[in-house]
């Protein structure tokens, strides 16, 4: 997030503030089919520009964000243009370096399976809230999802399901 000119802070708030920014962009990117890159032509060219502007990361970070934020505004009316304009996205991302793995990937945490509760344990607690909520043991249901939050998993809850990843 800064210019590669500017010296480099490398701490733990700034490295919970470039995985809070990846969580955001792989959450925009999260559930949508596969599509041809296409819409938002005024914030690739915005991204261009400041990547022609010596190499200003900071400003096309700005722009990617404005991007997913576009993805999310999006999403619920016209899929279509969601999954594009995300593809528009994984592009730009590319040209840095960073969102080429699958949202899941990282959302879930695939590098740190040894830490906490496995992929499965997960989804097994899930299915159990998920059959809670059914029976409206609505007691049970929370206490899984305070036992899950409390191993650092977030539960998203949608009109597909429950969806989950793991907290920054």
């Amino acid at each position: 997030t800064s210019h590669y000119r500017s010296p480099l802070n490398y701490d733990e708030e700034h490295l919970l503030n470039a995985r809070g920014a990846l969580t955001r962009f792989y959450t925009a990117l999260r559930d949508l089919p596969q599509a041809a890159p296409a819409g938002g032509e005024n914030l690739v060219e915005a991204f261009m520009a400041a990547m022609d502007d010596d190499i200003n990361t900071p400003v096309a970070l700005a722009v990617m964000f404005d991007l997913a934020r576009e993805i999310n505004r999006v999403r619920s009316s016209d899929l279509p243009q969601a999954a594009a304009l995300a593809a528009q996205l994984k592009q730009l991302g590319g040209i840095l370096g960073i969102l080429q793995q699958h949202p899941d990937d990282y959302l879930q945490g695939h590098a740190d399976e040894e830490i906490g509760l496995s992929d499965a344990q997960i989804d097994i607690l899930i299915q159990q809230r998920g059959e809670a909520k059914a029976a409206k043991n609505w007691g049970e249901a929370d206490r899984i999802r305070d036992e899950l939050n409390s191993q650092g998993v977030v539960l998203e809850d949608g009109a597909a399901g429950t969806t989950w990843r793991r907290g920054s």
